[in-house]
């Protein structure tokens, strides 16, 4: 039995592409959540005014992949530490978020944060938010597998 789990970590397309390559998911498909507005399009989110941030929504087998590993890819996929950023692009769709399905995932994703504070990794602190999943709007046809669909593997900078 399959499971969701939802990441923020700056533009879609590379995230999607860093979670399609995990043994055990499913699918990682790009969308929008946490935001104020019903089915919003890209245009929308871009205007910094609905408040949906651009997510990755995971669908994975916990008997092949664990959340704690999805959550360690994710650690590893961004700098939490920007507020409402990642390189190049800003806004608040861009901000660093872990959207929890279950009471377990939640601490999970607690735990793991607090985990990464208490390294000393980053100087600065980490500003992911860790909130309830709310309503996931797939994003349009053409933000699926973006990366993919051009021949590429990442957009990190």
């Amino acid at each position: 039995m399959s499971e969701k789990a939802s990441f923020g970590a700056g533009c879609f397309w590379g995230v999607e592409a860093t979670f399609r390559e995990i043994p055990g998911v499913i699918e990682a498909v790009s969308g929008y959540q946490g935001g104020h507005t019903q089915s919003p399009t890209y245009k929308d989110v871009c205007t910094d005014r609905t408040g949906h941030a651009e997510v990755v929504e995971v669908e994975y087998d916990p008997a092949r992949v664990s959340y704690d590993k999805l959550l360690e890819v994710f650690w590893n996929a961004h700098d939490p530490t920007q507020v409402n950023r990642q390189g190049p692009d800003v806004g608040t769709q861009y901000r660093s978020v872990i959207f929890f399905y279950t009471p377990e995932q939640e601490q999970a994703a607690r735990a793991s944060k607090a985990k990464l504070e208490a390294s000393g990794r980053f100087k600065k602190p980490i500003a992911t938010e860790i909130l309830p999943a709310p309503p996931f709007y797939r994003a349009e046809e053409y933000h699926q597998q973006y990366l993919a669909k051009r021949g590429l593997r990442h957009c990190h900078i």
